[in-house]
């Protein structure tokens, strides 16, 4: 009998964990002996003498391994990613032979789809750049669009620009670049607002809820692999809250998540008809709404305002329609999550959260930053004095780190996840998948490393215990979802999503999962373990 039948048999017989150690994230019982579940759920945790209180639980030998709580990813889209395996993987293609070959196969599996995608695309590990004309010269008969691995622009080819109305005159959109040629011409490069449309437009022929369902599921079922349990899906249309509707419904949602409501294009404002659904905290433990997306500024173009070697510096681009977004959403009962990557971007959402909070003075706004890359210890300060949540990303040492660990910053802070936690700001940790590798352990060593893809150690100082990391993503990630009361420790009442590690809590040399818990089956177990 496999791991996962015998365990659903048995779900509502006692099971007690012993002989490890349990990491409980909960400061009543940090550290105990047994830890025990029943029908889905954590019912005691004790010393070893517990287990007297439970004669038939079935005994679950740790070995002495970990015992965490499942793995909360605070930020991940789940329903992008999903997809990706269904559009053709530009990430290691060098030439444009390489896209030739990769587009051509991708027209030839989706012959009736509108456009024809590729996804991942990274010019500075690749060295390949891109435009119109390049794309142009595959000879293919519909739009193309290759997205960059970021998520925040893209390349079309002049089919993809005639079916955007994008022309010779078409005007920049707010919060956005089409890129262009000497004489004025687009040359397909397509930068935040001006990429989020083309995104929704090539989403387009993927919403049939039962396909996106298989795909959703398949990828969860990817996560759990790595000891996730929840996702917090950080930008979700509304084609995608129906998906997740559905499986929930049908019983097929492998993991639980949490929606950030979003409109279809991915950097767009929220849809103002969603305004009138389901309130940030509406649904149940599988599925829940989160906070409302909004952007502060871009991913690709961070609005900063930096010294660098003595000379101020100003880039990037800010969304000035931050503030109306947030304080009409908090005025509809919904919590908020603002990207804000830049100093710029940061600035504004600081004070969009000051204003929505003069809106609602007694609400538990618990107003979250998505990513806080760069920030003075000022910002810092108020966020800690607004109860903002940090929803971090300690992966984006790997290239984050690698763009700026050479350049000489006079006053800003980079990735200061030592800073944020000195001064009271709760962090939440997260991944930002698929614009980055996904596995927590992993992530999570960077965080503490600073190591970055160059090899190099990164502003040391900002590091966190390893330890520290785990604690972010589970009960700092369940307090960013408002999920703390059903979540994020081993704590009595609460779902019974853990993790299993084997191997010491080394960020050098990072633990495996060995088992995964959803709702107290166990659901992933590799061949190559025994335990259990």
């Amino acid at each position: 009998m496999d791991a996962e039948h015998r365990s659903t048999d048995t779900i509502n017989q006692p099971r007690a964990f012993v002989d490890g150690r349990i990491l409980t994230m909960d400061a009543a019982s940090p550290q105990p002996q047994v830890m025990v579940i029943e029908g889905g759920r954590i019912v005691a945790t004790g010393e070893r003498a517990l287990l007297a209180a439970y004669p038939t639980a079935l005994i679950e030998d740790l070995q002495g391994r970990t015992l965490v709580p499942g793995f909360i990813d605070a930020h991940n889209h789940l329903s992008i990613a999903a997809l990706h395996p269904v559009w053709a993987d530009l990430s290691a293609v060098t030439s444009l032979d390489g896209v030739r070959q990769a587009l051509g196969t991708q027209a030839a599996r989706e012959p009736a789809a509108r456009w024809v995608r590729g996804t991942g695309w990274n010019e500075v590990t690749t060295g390949l750049l891109l435009d119109r004309h390049d794309l142009d010269a595959l000879g293919l008969d519909r739009p193309v669009i290759v997205a960059h691995y970021t998520l925040h622009q893209c390349v079309v080819n002049s089919l993809g620009l005639d079916e955007l109305g994008i022309g010779r005159t078409t005007p920049d959109p707010p919060g956005g670049v089409i890129a262009r040629e000497p004489d004025g011409a687009p040359s397909g490069l397509l930068v935040e607002r001006a990429w989020s449309a083309a995104h929704a437009r090539s989403m387009a022929a993927y919403h049939d809820a039962g396909r996106w369902a298989e795909l959703f599921a398949a990828r969860a079922r990817q996560l759990v692999q790595d000891g996730i349990t929840c996702v917090h899906d950080a930008a979700c249309g509304p084609a995608a809250e129906a998906v997740y509707r559905h499986m929930r419904q049908a019983g097929t949602l492998p993991i639980s998540v949490l929606m950030l409501p979003h409109a279809e294009a991915i950097l767009a404002g929220p849809d103002a008809a969603r305004f009138d659904g389901p309130v940030t905290g509406e649904g149940d433990e599988l599925l829940r709404v989160g906070p409302v997306k909004v952007f502060a500024d871009g991913g690709i173009a961070p609005a900063m305002d930096v010294c660098i070697a003595g000379q101020r510096s100003a880039f990037g681009i800010a969304f000035d329609d931050l503030a109306t977004h947030v304080v009409t959403a908090v005025q509809r009962g919904f919590r908020v999550a603002v990207h804000a990557i830049g100093n710029v971007g940061l600035a504004n959402a600081l004070a969009a959260f000051q204003a929505a909070a003069r809106v609602r003075r007694d609400d538990d706004h618990r107003f979250r930053v998505e990513h806080a890359c760069l920030a003075s210890p000022e910002q810092i300060r108020l966020m800690a004095s607004l109860g903002t949540v940090g929803v971090v990303q300690p992966g984006f040492l790997e290239h984050i780190g690698q763009a700026v660990e050479n350049t000489p910053w006079d006053e800003e802070l980079w990735l200061p996840f030592a800073t944020l936690a000195a001064s009271g700001v709760r962090l939440a940790a997260s991944s930002d998948d698929p614009c980055a590798f996904h596995e927590p352990l992993r992530t999570s060593a960077r965080g503490t490393t600073r190591r970055t893809a160059s090899g190099n150690i990164f502003a040391p100082e900002q590091a966190l215990p390893y330890e520290e990391w785990l604690r972010a993503y589970t009960i700092g990630a369940a307090y960013a979802g408002g999920q703390e009361h059903e979540r994020g420790s081993i704590s009595p009442g609460k779902r019974a999503d853990l993790v299993v590690l084997d191997g010491p809590l080394d960020a050098e040399h990072p633990p495996k999962v060995a088992q995964t818990w959803v709702g107290g089956v166990l659901a992933y177990q590799p061949e190559r373990s025994s335990a259990g």
